[in-house]
């Protein structure tokens, strides 16, 4: 709904002098319409462009080639749809091998069990390196206890090491099965990230990828939106910022047909451009009444600039002279007169405002017949 002001040329001019020293006169034909005064504030048509109102775009996460691929754009799938897939048959190489790390882990921390306790109940030194059977139990009847009051050795203090190198051995297993574990979630991981799922219900809206390409981290794969509500994205100037609120309801025009739509602001960014001082702001339109990329252009208050008082009449009584714009005016004679005038903005349907050519209380023929002619008058004001 964007503000159709037609410039006058200097030829008007002279058109309206020729009407006014010899107007055509005629009957008039069809119901009148007395001009009423609106007043508003100026208005400002942005253009924007309609997004989304959730979009994402799924990216590769690690390299591999392409296995599978969920569809083509405009296919719908519910959250949680697997929509692309990665060959990971490397990665469960990977965690095969880890899990067998993790195995042999387990395996070391029982050995290690086994043998603190061993440690613990029959300790090594109560051993002797002598053999077995005589010698043996003189190396413990004698031997041991003549060296521990020689000072040669130490029973208590190396059982305490015997302990607790037992102990270390057991500590080292426990973390031999800690960073197996740690190996098997970050493949885990990994294997996940071979896979994108549907974030939530939507539509694959693009797609970079097919089957069997070789992807890297970071290559975008496909876009996947959510089609169900729509928003316009505008970059308003700052210096209209001061008038919009969130939740205020405006008009917009859509590209296709000129269908005059209300809109909602939804989300005012709360930092403005450096380079360019605009300020972006999303709308919400109406369900079904665009589609993504299509050009909108929104109508949005200056209360900065001063309010005007504008007539407003049906666009019906409009006619066009080529690309100038008249209605037939009634006089007191109760005759038409067709007069030039400037249009502006249409309000509600089927109503347009005047900038400049009609007075509030003047009646014109609201839709006049086409065979109605008429001579070009003056407009009231000599046109100003």
């Amino acid at each position: 709904m964007a503000i159709q002001v037609r410039s006058l040329l200097m030829a008007v001019l002279a058109v309206g002098g020729i009407g006014s020293t010899a107007p055509g006169l005629a009957q008039p034909s069809g119901d009148t319409f007395v001009v009423q005064q609106s007043r508003g504030a100026a208005t400002v048509s942005l253009g924007g462009t309609v997004i989304p109102y959730k979009e994402v775009t799924l990216s590769a996460q690690l390299p591999g080639r392409i296995k599978y691929l969920a569809g083509r754009e405009g296919d719908e799938h519910k959250s949680g749809t697997l929509l692309v897939a990665i060959d990971e048959r490397e990665l469960l190489a990977k965690r095969q091998a880890a899990y067998a790390q993790f195995a042999n882990a387990d395996a070391a921390l029982r050995n290690a069990g086994a043998q603190f306790t061993r440690e613990l109940w029959s300790p090594k030194t109560k051993e002797s390196p002598g053999g077995m059977g005589m010698p043996n139990l003189f190396d413990q009847m004698f031997v041991n206890p003549m060296e521990s009051v020689m000072g040669n050795r130490s029973e208590p203090a190396a059982r305490s090491i015997d302990l607790y190198s037992s102990h270390i051995g057991v500590q080292q297993a426990q973390n031999a099965i800690i960073q197996a574990q740690a190996e098997i979630q970050a493949i885990d991981s990994k294997l996940r990230d071979a896979q994108s799922l549907a974030p939530f219900d939507g539509v694959i809206t693009k797609k970079f990828i097919e089957v069997g390409d070789t992807v890297q981290p970071g290559q975008p794969l496909l876009q996947f939106a959510d089609l169900t509500y729509l928003q316009v994205e505008v970059d308003v100037p700052a210096r209209l910022r001061p008038g919009l609120n969130m939740g205020m309801m405006l008009k917009a025009q859509l590209d296709v047909g000129d269908q005059v739509v209300p809109v909602r602001l939804a989300q005012i960014y709360p930092m403005a451009d450096v380079q360019r001082h605009t300020v972006k702001m999303k709308f919400d339109l109406p369900q079904g009444v665009s589609a993504p990329g299509m050009y909108v252009k929104v109508l949005i208050p200056d209360f900065n600039a001063p309010g005007q008082d504008n007539p407003v009449i049906p666009t019906s009584a409009i006619r066009f002279n080529g690309s100038l714009p008249g209605v037939y005016v009634v006089n007191d004679e109760g005759k038409s007169e067709l007069r030039l005038i400037r249009v502006g903005e249409e309000l509600a349907p089927g109503m347009t405002t005047v900038l400049s050519g009609l007075r509030a209380g003047e009646k014109v023929l609201r839709d006049p017949g086409s065979n109605l002619t008429a001579g070009w008058t003056a407009p009231p004001g000599g046109g100003k």
